[in-house]
């Protein structure tokens, strides 16, 4: 009689496993995609109500994800996917698979309420034979030391009564060269039969699954790609700062740099980092290494100089409205875009929310458009702001244009012409030539 690892790794190499995955956002979506089009049952676990009723419904909420293909997949006599509230379905699930927030506590310290309330509604439906992998981005030794003990208290032995793996997420939203499947993807298990058992999991949706020794290794492989980009960023914003006074383009420069066909990649400034990744994920291993009475200088260093960024474009505006004569406070200034990047529906820790508050509190009138984003709401709920149309003469009536995120949605030379000033972090209107234009 085949034993509870053998009958998991049959159910996946037949597909006749059913798959369950909780978080149903920019990580979680994709994957219920990719198991759906590989054959698989889906279900999906969300705790909020109207992201359930709109899946079910064959409606996406994110941009990148048309409503046709959630509708394909819901809909007819043999649907391969169903949402849901209800946590009790968790036992149903042959594969679990966790992709919930990991934001940081206003003291800038991990915040794992999401992932440890998953893991302990997890451990009370637990069965023999399920497959448990974490996606959310932390720290090292989360999986083994959080998420293991609450399953094993069930009486259930990992290896032989269930499977824990960790592979952290690598979503990238509105990334076109690079998709969900041809995404390599990391996989870390707490014994070899759960390490085997994560492979064949992920082997069926990625073309390509990298393997690690340990759940920690694995959840380092995340910190440290997230890391690497902070660091560099910071250093290239540093830079700008830098060129600005000395009177460069740092755009020119690294556009120049670039053609070295070795040894350099290039990274880009911008008004502050924002997204899911970047913002976050380092600390949790900075918070991690004072366990070790370990000090991650270049980590704090590069959060720093990426966290004061906002607070640098605003004086460039203050200078650039001193020199027409005008001061910030009472002044009208329209930032365009507040999505954390260009030609995306994501709001997560955007650096446009910062600056729209630190525009606020010196008394500036702001008014902000995203083609993406109609309704934006501060990090604290600070304010809640609706687009403003950008019309013929819409941009005549501010003092300032503030270009925030890059959409390619925008007509930057119409943008140029319109306004009287216009702040660009982003370097979108390379190519106009107008003293009008300010690089911030």
């Amino acid at each position: 009689m085949a034993n509870t690892f053998d009958r998991l790794m049959e159910s996946l190499q037949n597909r006749t496993a059913k798959i369950g995955i909780i978080g149903l956002g920019y990580v979680g979506l994709p994957i219920v995609l990719r198991f759906c089009e590989e054959r698989f049952t889906v279900i999906g676990f969300d705790v909020d109500p109207e992201k359930v009723t709109a899946l079910n419904k064959g409606k996406s909420y994110i941009k990148h994800i048309p409503s046709e293909h959630i509708a394909s997949l819901v809909k007819g006599s043999k649907p391969s996917f169903k949402a849901t509230t209800d946590m009790t379905r968790l036992s149903e699930a042959d594969a679990i698979i966790i992709c919930v927030p990991t934001p940081l506590s206003d003291m800038r310290e991990p915040d794992l309420t999401y992932v440890e309330n998953t893991a302990k509604t997890i451990a009370e439906h637990l069965r023999p034979g399920q497959l448990i992998s974490l996606e959310s981005t932390t720290y090292p030794g989360t999986t083994d030391e959080m998420l293991l003990p609450l399953f094993a208290s069930k009486g259930l032995k990992a290896g032989s009564d269930f499977f824990l793996v960790f592979s952290p997420e690598r979503e990238d939203p509105g990334r076109i060269d690079f998709t969900t499947k041809t995404t390599p993807k990391v996989v870390g298990g707490i014994t070899p039969k759960c390490l085997k058992a994560g492979r064949e999991l992920y082997s069926k949706i990625v073309d390509r699954v990298v393997t690690v020794s340990t759940t920690r290794a694995a959840e380092m492989t995340k910190l440290l790609e997230n890391i690497y980009r902070s660091v560099n960023i910071a250093l290239v914003n540093e830079l700008k700062i830098l060129c600005d006074r000395m009177g460069m383009d740092i755009w020119e420069v690294i556009e120049a740099s670039k053609t070295k066909p070795f040894g350099y990649q290039a990274f880009y400034p911008g008004p502050g980092l924002g997204g899911h990744c970047i913002p976050i994920d380092p600390f949790y291993l900075t918070w991690k290494a004072r366990e070790f009475n370990f000090s991650t200088r270049f980590i704090e260093l590069a959060g720093e100089i990426n966290s004061n960024m906002p607070s640098y474009v605003v004086q460039k505006v203050m200078e650039s409205l001193n020199d027409k004569g005008k001061s910030l406070k009472g002044s009208k200034v329209m930032v365009l875009g507040v999505a954390y990047k260009k030609d995306v529906d994501d709001l997560r820790e955007s650096p446009s929310l910062e600056l729209i508050k630190l525009l606020r509190n010196k008394g500036a009138k702001v008014d902000y458009n995203d083609p993406y984003i109609p309704v934006a709401v501060s990090h604290r709920k600070e304010f809640r702001m609706r687009s403003t149309p950008l019309k013929k003469d819409t941009l005549g009536k501010y003092d300032c244009v503030l270009i925030a995120t890059d959409h390619k949605a925008y007509d930057y030379k119409w943008v140029v012409e319109k306004s009287s000033l216009v702040v660009d972090t982003r370097n979108a209107t390379v190519g106009i030539n107008s003293k009008k234009i300010v690089k911030a």
